[in-house]
Parts: structure tokens; C-alpha cells; sequence
């Protein structure tokens, strides 16, 4: 007989999962990090940063305020190198023990070109290769000739050295050394960037690959369907010379034990419960989410758990947006209970609340714990005050608490 689970009891084996419910260290330290980092899996990359980027702030969300230079330690260096850039979800940083596991990847980027079929032959571009062979680690800024380039639409082009880094990249021939202070990513020789430990690793077969991931990706969501699993690790986007599924993966990791198959309350689909799941009879978190947590990445998903519906709207004219630019929702013990669109005012030192929202089934105590977590958010930016203007149902009653 498949078990059954309670949309709540899912919501907080979930959470639970992601790091939430771990117990908070007062100053987080590498260990904090390496625990969250396990939770999570991965922390996607995004050039937007009008409160923070991306990358640092799940890792806020979950350890509460730490150190960006966790991350920076963890992402640097060569033999003690902890993450390395690829494309793990989107952009993202991921563990370096997942290089072999991506070789799969890379192996399909190279086959299929892509955007990248302008390029011509990797033979006609290895000038670039060995640019940064003799440089050393280089921009694409770096091997540029100093043309300017057009604009087009909205933002840059691409310069030709940086279609051809970005190519390589995704092949595997270069990896990402790290960014420079203007976020442009600096590119190097894997085995300059890599421990020697994990390019001495075997490459996995596509099928082993797979199943990896979604065994990482069941256990960074604790219960998922085959869609949530596939996505974590965007599965569903990029197939395997082999043509290996998900969903013969899930099989095998249900043979194995690994994986139980459950109905949630709500779901139409088969959900798969990962046997070393914590099962908290509470939820305890207070956090502010990014538009790109792990949490609210799979927006079906989103909604199934949480009953909660959330778009991005960054790329949506201003005239059009209901909530805001940047919207965080707020997650206050097992349910997420509120919205907020936040800008970091960083020349005048103010956390900017541009709006503040709740949703139906928010606790009295909502404004009360969103003033105390825009607070705390405040104070890691490195801000010295919050200022609320007057947009949603939340905002005359911040005004008064921050």
C-alpha cells in the first residue's frame, strides 16, 4: 500500500531537506557552509542585483547573516577549491565532485552546437584556447581586440571571444576560474581551476550521470514527482547521447531503496519520498526567499506545496507588474505568508521596501516577524535603515515597525 502524506507534512519534509529546519549557528562558519551547500546542492548564478546576487542569498535564507566570504573561499583556490561554475540548473555553482558527472552534458553541448553554430569549427577558434593557455586566466575583455560592439534589442552583444570562452566552456575545454569585481567571468584550463582529485576521477557513463543527479536532486527536495527531480538539475532540457531518462533513474533509485513511492494531498502526480528524509512534525523557519532559491525554482511545484503563486516579473513592463521588480516571498514557519518588493539603496545605505503584500492565509504575527527578518536583512547588507513605501496591504503596518 503507497503512503500517504499531507500537503503539510510534504511542505515541511521539504523544507526540512533544503536546510531550514537545521539548527542556526550564532556566527555561521565553513562548516554551516559546507552543510547548507550539501542541502542545496547548487546556488544559481544571476547578474541582477538590486538587493543581492543570487548566489549569496540562499545561503542567507538558510545560515541567517554570514560571511560572503564563505563563498568566495569556497569558490577559489585550486587543490581546496569547494564549487566550481557550470551549467548544473542554469548558471550555477555546484560541487567540484560534479565536473565527471556533467562530462555527459558537455558532451551533448559539443554534438548539438546550438547557438554556437556561427562560430565556425573548434579548430578555427583555437586561438582562444591557446590565449588563455599563455595568459592565463582571462575575460573575455581580455582577448577582445578593443572593437566596439553594437547594440542590439536591449543589452550587449557578445564579442566573438566571448562566444568562443562561452563555447568552450560549456564543452568543457575551460572552466571558470571565477568573476572579477565587474562580475565578468574569468576563464581558465580546468586543470588549473579543478583539484587534482577530481580530474583524476572516472567519467560515469551517461546513465550513471543521470542517476546521480536525481539522487542528488531527491535528496536536496526530500519528496518530489519525476518532473521536480528532472528540473533541479534541468534534466529535462538537456538529454543524454544515451537518451537515459528520469524516469528510468527514479526506477532503479526505487529498486535500490533509495526512493519511495507516496501520494501528496494535492498532487496528480506520483511523488517519490527519499528514504533519509527528515519527516519535522513543525516548521520553525523565518526567511526571506530569492526569485532563484531552490525552493521556488519549479513554480508548479511552488504552488502544489506551498498554495502559493509566484512569477518573476523582472522582464514585465512596469505598467504591468502586480507585485514588483524584485518580489521575495516570505516564508514564516511552514507556509510562505507574505511578498516583498526590496532594492538596496547601497549609496544612501537604505533597504528599500517598494511594496509588501500578504497572502490570505498570513498569521496576525506576519507584520510583526517580516519587520524583524527586513531588519536582520538590512543589517548583513550592510544597510543602516528600512524605509517602506506605501504599496500593499503590509506596508502602513511596517511603517510603524521598522
Amino acid at each position: 500500500m503507497t503512503e500517504s502524506l499531507s500537503r503539510a507534512q510534504a511542505r515541511r519534509i521539504a523544507l526540512a531537506a533544503q536546510g531550514f529546519l537545521d539548527p542556526a549557528h550564532a556566527t555561521p562558519t565553513m562548516r554551516t557552509f559546507n552543510r547548507t551547500l550539501q542541502r542545496t546542492g547548487v546556488l544559481q548564478v544571476d547578474s541582477v542585483n538590486v538587493l543581492q546576487r543570487a548566489h549569496f542569498m540562499p545561503l542567507y535564507s538558510r545560515m541567517g547573516p554570514y560571511d560572503v566570504d564563505l563563498l568566495r573561499r569556497a569558490a577559489s583556490g585550486r587543490q581546496q577549491r569547494r564549487l566550481v561554475e557550470y551549467w548544473a540548473h542554469v548558471q550555477a555553482f555546484m560541487p567540484v565532485e560534479l565536473w565527471p558527472a556533467m562530462q555527459h552534458r558537455m558532451d551533448t553541448y559539443r554534438a548539438q552546437r546550438g547557438k554556437w553554430l556561427e562560430l565556425g569549427t573548434d579548430e578555427s577558434m583555437q586561438w582562444i584556447l591557446d590565449a588563455v593557455r599563455d595568459r592565463g586566466a582571462s575575460t573575455a575583455r581580455d582577448l577582445d581586440s578593443g572593437a566596439p560592439r553594437e547594440t542590439r534589442h536591449w543589452g550587449w552583444n557578445w564579442s566573438e571571444a566571448r562566444k568562443g570562452l562561452d563555447w568552450f566552456f560549456m564543452i568543457g575545454e575551460l572552466a571558470i576560474a571565477g568573476r572579477n569585481s565587474q562580475f565578468e567571468v574569468v576563464y581558465d584550463l580546468p586543470e588549473r581551476v579543478l583539484p587534482d582529485r577530481v580530474l583524476a576521477m572516472p567519467t560515469p557513463t551517461p546513465s550513471e550521470a543521470h542517476k546521480e543527479l536525481v539522487r542528488r536532486a531527491a535528496a536536496s527536495h526530500g519528496v518530489a514527482t519525476a518532473r521536480c527531480l528532472a528540473d533541479y538539475y534541468r534534466l529535462r532540457q538537456v538529454s543524454a547521447p544515451d537518451k537515459a531518462s528520469t524516469w528510468d533513474a527514479v526506477q532503479e533509485l526505487v529498486e535500490d531503496g533509495e526512493l519511495i513511492p507516496v501520494e501528496v494531498e494535492g498532487w496528480s502526480k506520483q511523488a517519490f519520498l527519499h528514504r533519509d528524509a527528515r519527516r519535522p512534525r513543525k516548521g520553525r523557519a523565518r526567511s526571506l526567499l530569492s526569485p532563484f532559491d531552490p525552493v521556488v525554482w519549479e513554480r508548479q511545484r511552488t504552488e502544489r506545496l506551498f498554495e502559493f503563486h509566484y512569477r518573476i516579473e523582472i522582464y514585465v513592463p512596469a505598467p504591468q507588474r502586480r507585485y514588483g521588480y524584485y518580489v521575495l516571498p516570505f516564508l514564516l514557519g511552514d507556509r510562505v505568508v507574505a511578498r516583498v518588493d526590496l532594492k538596496a539603496d547601497r549609496a544612501g545605505g537604505v533597504l528599500q521596501v517598494k511594496g509588501a503584500y500578504a497572502e490570505e492565509t498570513a498569521p496576525e504575527e506576519t507584520p510583526v516577524e517580516l519587520a524583524a527578518e527586513l531588519t536582520r536583512l538590512a543589517g548583513w547588507l550592510g544597510l543602516d535603515s528600512v524605509t517602506v513605501e506605501p504599496r500593499g496591504d503590509l506596508a502602513s503596518a511596517l511603517v510603524t515597525l521598522v
